[in-house]
């Protein structure tokens, strides 16, 4: 009986697991290398650092049924992520092409590094010339005669 019960137990942690899951028939025109290929190229709306593959969101799961609905239907995968994409916009794809709308998205971070290293580069040089700069002739009497009354008190005390 204790078995039993174990058995039932696992078994109602094993469901929230399996609806996520869709059960597609892949003897027909659809290979599961291809559609499992496809929807790990294409990024979940929703947790955006996540592939369809690996996303358990419920927008995830539509796309994946329409993914299979189109790959059905005769499509190419080139025709599936055109749909996608116009769909969806760019952002669908884990890779997106380089055109102006996406330059920001390709270049910006060596943007903003090439930016960083001038930054940097400015304020090294900026406290290497104060640490070079001189005192005033007024400023070093003013320093001298502190040091030596300092040497002095060190000295006679």
């Amino acid at each position: 009986m204790p078995r039993l019960f174990l058995a039932g137990c696992l078994c109602l942690q094993l469901l929230p697991a399996l609806a996520g899951t869709e059960m597609f028939d892949f003897s027909g025109k659809v290979g599961e290398q291809r559609y499992m290929a496809l929807i790990g190229q294409l990024r979940c709306l929703v947790c955006q650092n996540q592939s369809l593959a690996d996303s358990d969101a419920e927008l995830a799961h539509d796309l994946r049924v329409e993914v299979y609905e189109h790959m059905q239907q005769g499509q190419s995968d080139q025709q599936v992520i055109d749909f996608l994409v116009a769909r969806y916009g760019d952002f669908v794809l884990y890779k997106p092409p380089v055109k102006p709308s996406t330059y920001l998205l390709w270049y910006g971070p060596f943007v903003l590094l090439v930016l960083g290293l001038i930054v940097l580069l400015i304020n090294i040089r900026r406290r290497g010339r104060q640490a070079q700069e001189h005192f005033s002739a007024d400023e070093q009497a003013r320093i001298d005669a502190l040091l030596t009354d300092k040497n002095r008190q060190e000295n006679g005390s």
